[in-house]
């Protein structure tokens, strides 16, 4: 049996295209395992997969001014050790990186180790951490045709990013009954908000301040976020309001007919593999490195969203941006079936293939 180790870590969205492919990594006969740090957010989410967990140092590089940007290096040193030791234990044939700091030491010792590596950029510009580890890379995968011209033109691939299927088995009928809907607005469309797993304020605030016009035409569920919900909203017919939504996201997405949502890379690319008809809101360069801005320009340049900057939102310029997706809601799905970046499983666990050792 041929054996994988996959690394990625720091935020979920460096863990979730790995636990997309596990269930195909599995179909092939890869015995998987994997590396991240000591206690990230990826420990929690692979341990719930039951595959086995390998926790090393990790430190980050940073681009301004911290203390630790003096005793993180050490950190990262001893990640490499560490990471070293590992791969002599586990002999893994391939390794795939999904990025974050700590895969850093993990694809640097697997180049010293002699096994080959795949990393997978899921922004249109590469982060620092998988910079650092081009040189050690097999192939490099990306999610954006624009990413191509960032990268070695001998290892780039642009293969979309993986997507759980469990989203893609939502029941529209369960998604009805989740919200009782057939007794309120049964006839109305239905528009999904999504302000991340965080939330968003400014979104939060602009559908609350047009709600009773949308409620004119739409049925509203809102996912707002952590302790973000608002008690004197929570009767109003046709408007649902969540803070978080698990194991019934994948109904709720089969029963909207257009979405609203910040333009990180996981979810424009689940609304693209679920061809959902999406206005991005994204997150603006001040509050990041400015990657949700690029990824909503390249979305809106392929016809597959709408974008509206989050400084340009007013009552007038969100509902003219809804009601222009919801009217041409069909031509967006068109776009979204002829897409390339569909299908990235299947590219990538070719590559995988190809790749091992």
């Amino acid at each position: 049996m041929k054996k994988i180790l996959l690394t990625g870590g720091g935020t979920a969205g460096h863990v979730t295209p790995n636990i997309a492919l596990m269930p195909y990594l599995k179909k092939q006969g890869y015995e998987i395992e994997y590396i991240g740090s000591y206690e990230g957010i990826e420990k929690s989410l692979i341990n719930d997969q039951g595959i086995p967990y390998h926790g090393i140092s990790s430190g980050k590089l940073r681009r301004y001014f911290s203390l630790r940007n003096f005793t993180d290096p050490f950190r990262v040193i001893k990640g490499f050790f560490e990471a070293d030791k590992l791969i002599k234990k586990i002999k893994p044939d391939i390794v795939f990186s999904k990025g974050g700091f700590v895969s850093v030491p993990v694809v640097m010792a697997s180049k010293r180790n002699r096994i080959p590596v795949i990393i997978h950029e899921s922004d249109m510009t590469p982060g620092l951490a998988n910079k650092l580890s081009f040189s050690s890379a097999s192939k490099i995968c990306c999610s954006f045709p624009e990413t191509m011209a960032y990268l070695p033109s001998d290892k780039a691939v642009l293969t979309g990013l993986p997507i759980r299927d469990e989203l893609m088995t939502g029941d529209k009928e369960k998604g009805k009954a989740f919200l009782n809907i057939d007794n309120i607005n049964k006839d109305k469309p239905v528009l999904l908000v999504i302000g991340g797993s965080l939330g968003a304020a400014a979104v939060n605030s602009a559908i609350r301040s047009l709600l009773d016009k949308l409620l004119n035409d739409f049925n509203v569920v809102h996912l707002c976020g952590n302790g973000k919900t608002d008690p004197s909203l929570s009767h109003k017919p046709g408007y649902f309001q969540f803070e978080y939504i698990k194991d019934e996201l994948k109904d709720l997405f089969a029963l909207a007919d257009i979405v609203i949502s910040r333009a990180g890379a996981n979810a424009i690319f689940e609304l693209l593999a679920l061809k959902k008809p999406n206005l991005l809101i994204p997150l603006p360069s001040k509050s990041s490195r400015g990657d949700q801005l690029l990824n909503a320009t390249s979305f809106e340049k392929q016809g597959f969203s709408l974008v509206l900057n989050e400084e340009d939102i007013t009552d007038l310029t969100l509902y003219e941006k809804i009601t222009e997706l919801y009217g041409s809601r069909d031509q967006f799905k068109d776009n979204m079936e002829k897409s390339s970046q569909n299908n990235a499983i299947e590219k990538i666990i070719e590559l995988i293939i190809k790749c091992s050792k």
